[in-house]
């Protein structure tokens, strides 16, 4: 047995024993779980499908196939499909399942798109090994597709129809920003009890997400004067030294234990080493942890001055996503889904993390949202990407309870 199996097995003793747990409650989770385990290979092998169509948010003839694969997928289980055409990106995906019990559906959010550029299949194949399956976006987020899928179709078969509407969207630009597809997310929760969001569970301990930074991008341009580096140095003033500058000045913005990270990740400039360079220019990623911060950074950022008064700045962008705080619709969800995992002898955490996800703009608008309930492993964005398949049953169990109960 190998050490999380045996791990698992001392969660589930505890929680046995624990008297805050009903008999027929722990026995109809416990139900649940086995069906999901005895599908354990098939979800495998769906999630391995999903890896091998690669959908990089550039490439929209890449994303709309994968786009179209889903669609096929989730109205094989009776769902009604939507598509919201983009000119740039891949057409997003909505998929709408009614309910005899009416009300408001809750909200099943993610995305196709992954980091990865068409190719890298070829040098990084999607195989197991062990209890992992790796992958380009295996984690972020196609098991998180996958889970959607299996938890719609768990709850037709114990319920002969779905407990409650819901709604399914997929986007195909989240990880360049929702630009094409946030008013549409915008407008679905409006509609919504709740929304859930498939993105990967924190850690390998698989806790939910109750908390994320907001995120902002501002593009730094600087202009000074091009001058022979040889002949006329004395002429020139270069927009690359200012720039350095500049880069010292926005890093002293930061304020780490306030939580608010600025990072210079780009920078460009100059033409020619023998040429004082005229222009440069810095890409700079904005992490702030409560709303408040985003208005005092865009502030200070716009505010900044050229040290060199024969330079000048140009600064546009700003915080794009506000953060995802815990409040008390956030901390609701939590505990129902902390409830769920306690049936199943799972002792379900939570986290507050620095990266942004389309929940930030569902739980900034006030409706309840509870995110990390997608696959649990670790390697987002990088070469080790990789999911732990033993956690796919339990993952899969969770998230149908939470659609019943949200």
């Amino acid at each position: 047995m190998t050490e999380r199996k045996t791990e698992r097995k001392r969660e589930q003793k505890a929680s046995a024993g624990s008297a805050g747990s009903s008999g027929s409650a722990a026995k109809k989770w416990g139900e649940r779980l086995k069906y999901f385990e005895a599908r354990q290979a098939e979800m495998l092998e769906t999630i391995r499908e999903f890896v091998e169509i690669e959908s990089p948010s550039d490439n929209k003839a890449a994303a709309d196939r994968m786009g179209m694969f889903l669609a096929e997928r989730f109205k094989a289980l009776g769902g009604t499909v939507r598509l919201h055409r983009a000119e740039k990106y891949g057409d997003h995906l909505q998929v709408n399942f009614g309910s005899r019990n009416g009300g408001k559906p809750v909200l099943l959010l993610g995305h196709f798109d992954t980091v990865y550029p068409m190719g890298t299949l070829e040098t990084m194949l999607c195989g197991q090994a062990g209890d992992r399956l790796h992958g380009p976006g295996v984690l972020d987020m196609k098991s998180g597709v996958a889970l959607m899928w299996y938890a719609i179709q768990g709850l037709q078969k114990w319920h002969g129809e779905l407990p409650r509407p819901i709604t399914v969207f997929l986007v195909s630009d989240e990880e360049v920003g929702s630009e094409s597809s946030r008013k549409v997310t915008e407008s679905l929760a409006r509609e919504s009890a709740a929304v859930l969001v498939l993105e990967p569970a924190a850690g390998l301990q698989g806790s939910v997400k109750t908390a994320r930074k907001g995120c902002g991008d501002y593009l730094l341009k600087v202009k000074g004067v091009a001058a022979h580096a040889g002949l006329d140095p004395g002429k020139g003033h270069s927009a690359i030294l200012e720039m350095a500058h500049q880069v010292i000045a926005i890093s002293k913005l930061a304020d780490l234990k306030q939580g608010l990270s600025i990072n210079v990740g780009v920078i460009q400039g100059g033409t020619r080493t023998n040429v004082i360079p005229a222009e440069a220019s810095a890409e700079i990623d904005v992490r702030i942890s409560n709303a408040k911060q985003a208005s005092t950074i865009d502030r200070k950022l716009k505010a900044l001055k050229p040290f060199d008064k024969h330079c000048t700045l140009h600064i546009e962008g700003g915080v794009n996503r506000l953060p995802m705080e815990r409040n008390e619709g956030v901390a609701a969800l939590y505990e129902k889904a902390r409830g769920i995992a306690k049936e199943i002898g799972w002792k379900l955490g939570e986290a507050s993390v620095g990266g942004g996800s389309d929940g930030n703009f569902t739980a900034g608008m006030g409706i309840p949202t509870l995110d990390g309930m997608g696959g649990c492993g670790d390697g987002a964005h990088a070469v080790h990407e990789h999911i732990l398949i033993s956690e796919l049953p339990r993952r899969a169990t969770l998230l149908a309870g939470m659609i019943e109960n949200a």
